[in-house]
């Protein structure tokens, strides 16, 4: 099958404020609300309307960590972000396929975004909502699912030997540890008492959970205390488990990073857990990131880009410094994920790792999951079902279409659907319906529109 041309017609943006159960502490930011985006697109296929869409939470203080700029200043960022990438699809008048509308338009956007400040990570933002949203489109006018469109070439074919997608029918579910999160009951912090896990221990409990990813706050000793508390519930608790470790930029030069590593090799406490290390997730800023190698650190477990990810050769050049592997997030797009995928595909030694940016239930998290796992990854970080309940502020009526569309990826707890994670894994089946990753989608009129 040929790539699917398709000629946008319209792009409404929207969003949705989203309050969280639990505060979500990462690096030095504190996240308790934001908001959601939202991208509708209307376009042409062959004379056919065809509709398409994507969301994506706002997190502040990820795509830019300027600490002298206010969480509102933040979303007003990505906000920019995505009125960019909509003007620049919306002024493209012939009909291309995915690949070619996102690289056109989509490098236009992000050109624009950076003349007007914008960091490139933020400026990638709204053309990486546009693209999924497009893709969605094309998939449903193929009567195509996510990993069938892409064997098809329906978005286009930029990776020569199309890329080996499998068709996931399960992901382990990699939980987070923010560094607000209370470990054990007896530990002081917020409990909304909504009848869903509020501790690491109760979390694992409920889920079955086995693989973790732990936030890292960049101080040695305050690391230390908290990694060693954590290991301590996972001996007793997470069975045969395994982790991972995120630097978050906390990390100012490898020289700390080098002193750092020592440190939690040096400790007996952690020895178990650094044995069940996988990776270390960007922990230099991304300021210094790709000009400093890490090579010769020794430390003992793969380094991975994510927030260094904001230009084409990011992988290649963090090769080179002795990284050995990337980050898939959605919020980067899709077609980096995949260009990254077939990159590290022609090297058994690298890996493609799956992160969260909170993803939302509905839209965002059934598209980033799948495109993750379609890749091959195995373990895959979702921490959105944990911070916010459920479907949140959506209508309960968009809550439970979504979880009529897609039995087995939600289950109703305490009355409401909410992310079904069982014996520390997902469900994907019925993420393989036309489409990207959907058979539902949100109620526009709910939503306040982004002018």
């Amino acid at each position: 099958m040929s790539a699917v041309t398709l000629r946008v017609h319209e792009v409404q943006l929207y969003e949705r404020h989203v309050t969280l159960r639990l505060p979500f502490r990462f690096g030095a930011a504190t996240v308790t609300q934001c908001p959601q985006a939202f991208v509708r697109v209307l376009a042409e296929v062959n004379g056919r309307r065809v509709e398409g869409a994507s969301a994506e939470l706002m997190v502040p203080k990820w795509f830019d960590k300027s600490p002298t700029l206010t969480h509102e200043q933040n979303f007003e960022q990505l906000r920019e972000s995505l009125r960019n990438a909509r003007e620049a699809v919306q002024a493209t008048r012939e009909a291309l396929s995915p690949h070619a509308l996102s690289h056109e338009a989509g490098e236009a956007a992000i050109a624009t975004s950076v003349v007007r400040r914008l960091p490139r990570l933020a400026a990638q933002f709204g053309p990486a909502l546009l693209d999924k949203a497009v893709a969605d489109a094309a998939l449903r006018a193929a009567g195509r699912s996510w990993v069938d469109g892409v064997h098809a070439g329906v978005l286009g074919d930029p990776w020569g030997p199309r890329l080996d997608l499998v068709r996931p029918t399960h992901v382990v579910l990699r939980h987070t540890v923010g560094l607000a999160d209370r470990l054990v009951e007896s530990d002081e912090g917020a409990d909304p008492q909504d009848g869903l896990p509020a501790t690491l221990e109760a979390a694992i409990r409920r889920h079955g959970l086995h693989h973790f990813k732990l936030k890292l706050c960049g101080q040695i000793g305050a690391d230390v205390e908290r990694l060693t508390r954590i290991a301590e519930v996972l001996q007793r608790l997470g069975g045969d488990y395994r982790v991972t470790l995120d630097g978050n930029e906390t990390f100012t030069d490898a020289t700390s990073l080098g002193k750092f590593w020592q440190a939690l090799r040096t400790t007996p406490a952690l020895a178990d857990l650094l044995r069940r290390t996988l990776l270390l997730e960007q922990p230099l800023a991304r300021a210094v990131a790709l000009r400093e190698s890490i090579a010769s650190l020794g430390i003992g477990v793969p380094v991975i880009l994510d927030e260094s990810d904001d230009h084409a050769a990011a992988l290649d050049e963090g090769l080179a410094l002795g990284y050995h592997g990337i980050s898939s997030k959605a919020c980067k797009g899709i077609y980096r994920s995949l260009r990254n995928a077939h990159r590290i595909a022609q090297d058994p030694r690298l890996l493609l790792s799956g992160e969260d940016l909170t993803c939302q239930a509905g839209l965002a998290v059934q598209q980033d999951t799948l495109l993750a796992a379609s890749l091959g990854v195995r373990h895959i970080e979702r921490n959105g079902h944990h911070y916010v309940d459920g479907f949140g502020t959506a209508p309960a009526d968009e809550a439970l279409a979504f979880a009529r569309a897609h039995p087995g990826f939600y289950e109703t707890t305490a009355g409401r659907p909410h992310l079904a994670v069982r014996q520390g894994q997902l469900d994907l089946h019925a993420l393989h319906a036309p489409g990207f990753a959907t058979a539902a989608t949100p109620q526009w009129r709910s939503l306040q529109a982004i002018a």
